[in-house]
């Protein structure tokens, strides 16, 4: 195996993210691999289902600049240029697997859970990420 080149570290920006990407920063560092990053905001209206009939946008673009702000933070406490941050807007397995492809990644490194039963039969951003993916996908257990 001649290793990875191009890895995608995708975080939702929680205190567990840090051990995801300490993960995914040790195999850049021994692959010598270029590593991006992607946070994926999810629409408001995703969450109400578009049923309220209420102008999101302010409330939208506030989440937006607080995300910024956040992702620009802890990429750098992992040396990840701005340049190699993403942030985007949609639903999170869609928008990994959209940037995985666009920048040709050979690994995308996720945090799981561990779900399992009812959890896991509802779905994950972990479980869409690796059943959806092109390339390797590195499941990194956090939480319980």
């Amino acid at each position: 195996m001649s290793g990875y080149s191009i890895m995608l570290l995708a975080v939702d920006l929680s205190e567990e993210s840090k051990t995801v990407a300490l993960r995914a920063a040790s195999l850049r560092d021994e692959y010598n691999a270029v590593l991006h990053i992607i946070h994926v905001i999810e629409p408001l209206s995703f969450a109400y289902g578009g049923d309220i009939p209420m102008d999101f946008s302010g409330i939208q673009e506030e989440i937006h600049q607080q995300a910024k702000s956040q992702l620009q933070q802890f990429g750098k406490q992992f040396a990840i240029p701005v340049d190699r941050q993403h942030l985007v807007l949609g639903r999170p397995e869609v928008e990994i697997h959209t940037m995985a492809e666009l920048l040709e990644t050979d690994l995308v490194v996720v945090g799981s859970h561990g779900r399992h039963g009812l959890a896991l039969l509802m779905g994950s951003t972990a479980n869409g990420v690796l059943h959806g993916a092109s390339c390797d996908v590195l499941a990194v257990r956090v939480g319980s």
